[in-house]
């Protein structure tokens, strides 16, 4: 079965609306639409559809099919263009739980809706779902066995004892299993994905699996460095467990534009392949999608379509380990005395997608206080609409030689630096805390050490420099047009 190579998502970090948006917070019908612009314009394999933290549309495959018929008798939904459902983890989103069996619910009808499209030889439409912050094997098996058990299973139940079964009353509940893609979003499960992945396929005639790694929450909850470290670790421990098991396992990289989130953008395809060669699916993101000329956009994805993955090289595991600490510790340190500014500026982050806050690390109480973050891209988004990228916090615990060491392993620092630092402004230094203000020196001292190719964007200079002399003035700031303005200049939201 063909795997996809380019997976299209609703992650809100453009700042440009797509044509087909009737409003900025994107709705389920402008997200139908979206789905069909990816298939039938840009060329994506593969659609996200998100039923965590928002309100989704479970009529996708139904809607897709009759809105749209010419161009998927042409390109068959589940065959050659694919719709993956992102449900739930009723082990950690406890008021999300009951949304798990409503997405799961509807897979059987969206195979019904295909039958009725196709005929009976139609492809599952559905038969993948996503299952965010996985952290056992335990939580990929319930999600596994529940639809077997609940959802396709049941159809061979009689309605009451002596009458006809469900599927004689309704039809048949088809597909009978489906596959779950395990989505690993904290540094410490990302190092056992491996083992968990193990025993999740004890039993099971599975050939192949595909499993996803998130770079996002990763990077807000440990900082950059680590989660690229992170990535490669795991990336590196999944390559040996498929050759073990005599396995088919396919990556998937969640990757957004900033640095920060994965420096995937139109313009910076070859330097990502280079990073990270093994990965067999890439996301691309809203800001990749619409904050590019088409052209662009469309032109990227071919070369991420005809990419020809190869192993990562071999590198030092036990020193990747050691800077995971080092850094991520460091970058912790930092992030709880900078969250007050970072949370004032982010309630001025566009959403672009209604979406509910994401559970992780900074959500909870820590000993140096009770410390909460915005999601991921409100996070990037306020920093760099300071003038901070945050792709240099926790550098500051490095010494030189550790920082060519690193460079050995992340093979992209110079440039995802060089990049990031266009929109640094030193004019923040004076609105941060005295300890933060005293790391991000130490993190420029390094990076001088660097000898980086740096132009400041001094447009963008500017543009937080309002920024930060309203923050300093007013109390209570308005700073969503300006924090915009500065969006717009970057080509992505955060």
């Amino acid at each position: 079965m063909k795997v996809p190579r380019v997976m299209s998502t609703q992650h809100p970090d453009n700042v440009s609306l797509p044509f087909f948006a009737e409003t900025s917070d994107m709705s389920g019908e402008d997200e139908i639409q979206e789905a069909y612009y990816a298939f039938s314009h840009l060329g994506c394999e593969e659609q996200m559809w998100d039923s965590e933290g928002k309100e989704v549309d479970d009529f996708v495959v139904k809607k897709l099919l009759t809105r749209y018929p010419h161009f998927f008798r042409k390109n068959r939904l589940g065959e050659t263009c694919f719709l993956t459902l992102r449900v739930p983890n009723p082990s950690v989103e406890k008021e999300e739980a009951k949304v798990l069996v409503e997405a799961l619910e509807s897979i059987p009808r969206s195979m019904d809706a295909a039958r009725l499209f196709y005929g009976d030889t139609a492809p599952a439409p559905i038969f993948e779902v996503i299952l965010p912050m996985t952290t056992s094997a335990r939580d990929l098996n319930r999600v596994y066995f529940f639809y077997r058990h609940f959802i396709s299973g049941k159809q061979y139940q009689p309605i009451y004892e002596g009458d006809i079964t469900l599927a004689e009353w309704v039809g048949d509940f088809l597909p009978e299993s489906i596959q779950v893609i395990p989505l690993f979003e904290d540094i410490p499960s990302m190092l056992k994905a491996d083992q968990i992945l193990e025993e999740f396929l004890h039993g099971k005639d599975l050939t192949r699996l595909r499993v996803f790694l998130a770079r996002s929450d990763p990077a807000l909850n440990y900082g950059s460095v680590a989660a690229v470290l992170g990535n490669k670790l795991a990336l590196k421990r999944l390559e040996r467990l498929a050759s073990r098991l005599e396995l088919d396992i396919y990556p998937i990289l969640g990757v957004g534009s900033p640095p920060f989130r994965g420096n995937l953008s139109p313009h910076t395809v070859e330097l990502v392949l280079q990073e990270y060669p093994c990965v067999e699916t890439f996301t691309v993101q809203s800001a990749f999608k619409y904050d590019h000329p088409i052209e662009e956009v469309i032109e990227a994805i071919k070369k991420l379509k005809n990419f020809i993955r190869y192993p990562l090289e071999e590198f030092d595991e036990a020193l990747a380990l050691e800077l995971i600490e080092k850094t991520s510790r460091e970058y912790q340190r930092i992030v709880e005395l900078l969250a007050p500014l970072v949370n004032r500026v982010a309630r001025d982050i566009p959403r672009r997608r209604m979406r509910k806050l994401h559970v992780g690390l900074f959500g909870y109480s820590r000993s140096l206080g009770k410390v909460t973050l915005p999601r991921a891209i409100g996070f990037c988004g306020a920093c760099y609409s300071l003038g901070l990228p945050p792709e240099i916090l926790g550098l500051s615990a490095l010494e030189p030689e550790e920082l060519d060491r690193l460079k050995e392993i992340y093979r992209n620092l110079e440039k995802d630096l060089s990049l990031a630092l266009r929109y640094f402004n030193p004019r923040v230094l004076e609105i941060l805390p005295a300890e933060v203000r005293k790391a991000v020196h130490r993190s420029l001292d390094l990076v001088n050490y660097l000898s980086l190719d740096c132009y400041p964007d001094s447009a963008h200079q500017e543009s937080t420099s309002r920024i930060i002399r309203k923050l300093k003035r007013e109390p209570h700031p308005d700073l969503t047009d300006m924090v915009i303005e500065a969006a717009h200049l970057r080509k992505f939201l955060g």
